[in-house]
């Protein structure tokens, strides 16, 4: 895989990892326990701030690889592009198990949701100094 796209955000204390289909990170400085798809905060960018090529093979509807790593942790799931994204939020992204459409939505019909993932990663995310990467590219497979 190609990385196009590094994203980085940290933990939070509140982080739960359990709503059924979608994983989001974003801009804000903290959060809420109804916040239960976010895995990140603080995160370095946005759907306004990802870099042109990203935002056009998105729009071309191509599959891509998502890769999570967290120290020696890694976990991987795949999604779509949509021509009809607008890559608009200026403080989240989100990413979708359904093939619901909106500003925040970065890609659809994912692989998993923030419940689908390893439990281990989500308790490490519940320490606010820990760095998460999420790595974005054109899957292979």
């Amino acid at each position: 895989m190609d990385s196009l796209e590094v994203l980085k955000a940290f933990g939070h204390a509140n982080i739960l990892g359990t709503h059924k289909t979608t994983i989001e990170i974003t801009k804000e400085k903290d959060l809420t326990l109804k916040g239960d798809c976010i895995i990140g905060i603080k995160a370095d960018k946005a759907c306004s701030d990802l870099n042109i090529k990203l935002k056009q093979e998105i729009r071309r509807e191509n599959k891509f690889k998502v890769v999570i790593k967290l120290n020696n942790i890694s976990e991987t799931f795949y999604g779509w592009g949509h021509k009809g994204l607008k890559l608009r939020s200026s403080r989240d992204i989100v990413f979708r198990k359904s093939n619901f459409i909106c500003n925040r939505t970065i890609l659809i019909n994912c692989t998993k949701s923030s419940q689908d993932l390893n439990r281990t990663l989500i308790e490490k995310l519940k320490n606010e100094n820990q760095l998460i990467e999420l790595t974005i590219g054109l899957s292979d497979e």
